[in-house]
């Protein structure tokens, strides 16, 4: 296959000069690189029928490499219907596109290796006679063009959780283009998929998800694709779960840096000392005494580092429990002491690593001041003297806003650790997202404009409710200065993304309501506001369904439930005319992510408005009819919820600890209570179960014998 030559070339001038980065949300990203008939003379032909390009990548290339050309090959077979192979060597008279990392092969003049030489994930894309190139300064660069034509191509980085579909096109026909991109603004930039609610394990009988428990391997793939098409680097994968070797190693080979949590200093997996036996089986003793078990706990964080040292990793440091509680030094210890005791833990944790790992992969390392090791630092940083090879990483207040930032960086490089996703005191920011753009673009804005560009980790939880947001922050991790710029660059992003996303008909109706979204959900309790209502009021429902006296329900609550009904009702009328415009597949996943968080609300709140409307019914019959009315929006939910569970999301919301039946923690708890209600005609409330507990050694046997 060769260049079509055809008469008119205006169209292959489009992508000559380097276009902006998806992240400038200011054009269509996906499928923009495709040429359409006439084809100019420049436009190159990746599949014909059932022929087409194949795709070259050298064996010197890295993992990283391969993998992203997979997912380059099988994309290409999605758009068009034809799948190129991989190839060592190219053939002859074929196009191709080549995947090539600066020093691996000779590139053409269209690529310019000094631009790319010595940078940092660093790559450009330009089309020649008969082939594409896909040139980066490293591996990840390389990877990360190739996932970047993907997308121009016509792929959604967020399909496995949008649904997305490109049309079929056929032929395949690539404008010419130049495309540079040039060092992310932020250097180690991922996903921590943490707090575990969602995802198909069995669950303790507490309604906690079983925490020796093991995620499937098939998630953590989706996790990991995920991250890559948004040119994040690195993952720190569950914490409270039974870990093996396979997922990290897996992350490292497709190319990602692998770290962890705050608490799981060097790797080691403090949560499993016991859980997994891991100090039995790395010989030492599970006491975590720094000043009983010194010799214990340094080899327990040797075992951990020598698991992972042929990885990609970046190293956690620092000094918590064993399951994400300040450590606890004894009685009468000053702060002084204490503080000796973390300088001396993490320069152990430092002489362990350089002392396994080759220098040549000099290991970076990350210090995050989580809880109470922050007011620690702040009070007295000298008194750290970290070492200058350890990044600081500030927190924020687990609500999207950073409690602190670096005044003064001094020497050492710092980072963020961000919440879209959070397991608090009321179960909130778990099932819809409540961090808004606008916070994003402030916030994190705030930290790059502190310095604090080195280290960025998002906590995600499952990740399905928070890709809005967490693509925000990928693009602004990769370009803050593109992404950030102008008077308002939240407000930006949502039109692009309801423009992306839901096609240009109905782009400005996507935007209107997600402005009613975010100003309806803008805090986590926003979330729980009209449940939590409704199991005040039925509580006077049991009462008198018990004949005795009952407080009329405060004036303030029912305004505050009407209102909230109605500005969301208002909100769902413009969702329906979004629907409207859309494709099945778009107003699916418009429901899935804008609609349904309201809906919740919504339901809620019209069914605490009926019982509190049939409390001082004139007769008996009245007050049963009333609360019998008020299941009918709660029934309505139960089908809406299912709605949301379509494939490879079938249960998402069900044996969870935010909707189980008997946990306090559910989404959709008010028709479990109601439905107990009416069922006992007031007599029996939904059983709570005991405190939260781990697993007996016998239910531990019983559950998994493995283990």
């Amino acid at each position: 296959m060769i260049s079509i030559r055809v008469a008119a070339l205006a169209t292959a001038l489009h992508c000559l000069a380097p276009p902006a980065g998806s992240q400038a949300w200011d054009r269509p990203v996906r499928g923009s690189w495709v040429a359409a008939p006439p084809y100019a003379r420049e436009a190159t032909i990746l599949a014909a029928g059932g022929a087409g390009c194949e795709i070259v990548v050298s064996g010197s290339e890295n993992s990283a490499v391969l993998q992203a050309a997979n997912f380059l090959s099988a994309d290409i077979e999605r758009i068009s219907g034809y799948r190129p192979p991989i190839v060592s060597q190219p053939s002859s008279g074929r196009v191709t596109i080549r995947l090539v990392t600066v020093g691996n092969a000779a590139l053409p003049a269209a690529i310019d290796s000094a631009a790319l030489r010595g940078k940092w994930e660093s790559y450009q894309i330009a089309t020649t006679d008969s082939a594409v190139w896909l040139a980066g300064s490293d591996s990840r660069g390389t990877a990360f063009a190739a996932y970047t034509l993907s997308e121009h191509l016509g792929i959604d980085p967020l399909y496995l959780w949008t649904g997305y579909a490109p049309p079929r096109t056929n032929p395949l026909v690539l404008k010419q283009t130049r495309f540079a991109s040039g060092a992310p603004t932020i250097r180690y930039r991922g996903f921590f998929h943490d707090d575990e609610d969602i995802l198909p394990r069995p669950f303790e009988v507490s309604g906690y998800p079983l925490r020796i428990g093991d995620v499937p391997l098939a998630w953590y793939a989706r996790f990991f694709e995920t991250a890559l098409r948004l040119r994040m680097n690195m993952v720190a994968p569950y914490t409270r779960a039974h870990r093996r070797h396979e997922v990290q190693k897996l992350a490292s080979d497709w190319g990602l840096f692998y770290t962890s949590h705050h608490y799981d200093v060097l790797l080691s997996n403090p949560f499993g000392i016991t859980r997994f036996n891991l100090a039995r089986e790395r010989g030492v003793s599970p006491v975590w005494d720094w000043f009983g078990n010194r010799d214990g706990m340094v080899e327990y964080w040797r075992a951990g580092a020598r698991e992972n040292r042929d990885l990609n990793v970046v190293w956690p440091v620092g000094m918590r429990g064993t399951d994400d509680h300040s450590y606890a030094f004894p009685p009468g210890m000053t702060d002084s002491a204490r503080n000796a005791v973390f300088r001396d833990v993490i320069r152990t944790q430092l002489e362990i690593v350089k002392d396994l790992v080759p220098a040549a992969t000099r290991p970076p390392f990350h210090f995050t001041m989580y809880t109470e090791m922050l007011d620690r630092y702040r009070a007295d940083p000298k008194a750290f003297d970290l070492p200058r090879d350890v990044i600081i990483v500030w927190p924020d207040n687990n609500d999207g806003r950073m409690r602190a930032l670096p005044a003064d960086r001094g020497v050492w490089k710092h980072g963020m650790y961000y919440h879209l996703a959070y397991f608090g005191a009321e179960r909130t920011m778990q099932s819809a997202h409540v961090v808004s753009p606008s916070v994003v673009a402030a916030e994190v804005g705030k930290g790059i404009d502190a310095g604090a560009t080195e280290f960025l980790l998002v906590n995600v939880s499952e990740l399905r409710e928070f890709v809005m947001e967490g693509r925000m922050i990928a693009e602004i991790a990769w370009d803050a200065r593109t992404a950030l710029s102008g008077p308002d660059p939240a407000a930006r992003y949502v039109r692009w993304w309801s423009a992306e996303y839901f096609g240009t008909p109905a782009a400005a109706e996507a935007a209107e309501f997600y402005e009613r979204y975010h100003a309806l959900m803008n805090k986590p309790a926003d979330t729980w506001s009209a449940s939590n209502a409704f199991a005040g009021i039925l509580d006077r429902a049991y009462r008198a369904a018990a004949g005795e006296p009952s407080s009329a329900v405060p004036a303030d609550t029912l305004a505050l439930l009407r209102k909230r009904s109605a500005d969301i009702r208002q909100a769902i009328a413009i969702a329906a005319r979004v629907r409207q415009k859309t494709s099945r597949a778009q107003g699916r996943y418009f429901f899935e992510h804008a609609e349904l968080p309201l809906l919740v609300q919504l339901r809620h709140a019209d069914a605490a408005l009926l019982i509190a409307a049939g409390l001082h019914s004139p007769t008996r019959a009245a007050f049963w009819s009333a609360m019998r009315s008020a299941m009918v929006p709660l029934e309505t939910l139960e089908t809406e919820i299912s709605r949301a569970e379509s494939p490879p999301f079938d249960g998402w919301y069900r044996r969870t600890w935010i909707r189980r039946e008997l946990t306090p923690f559910n989404l959709h708890r008010p028709y479990e209570q109601l439905r107990v209600f009416l069922a006992s005609d007031g007599r029996a409330r939904l059983i709570e179960p005991p405190e939260w507990r781990r697993l007996s050694e016998q239910e531990v046997r019983r559950f998994f014998p493995a283990h």
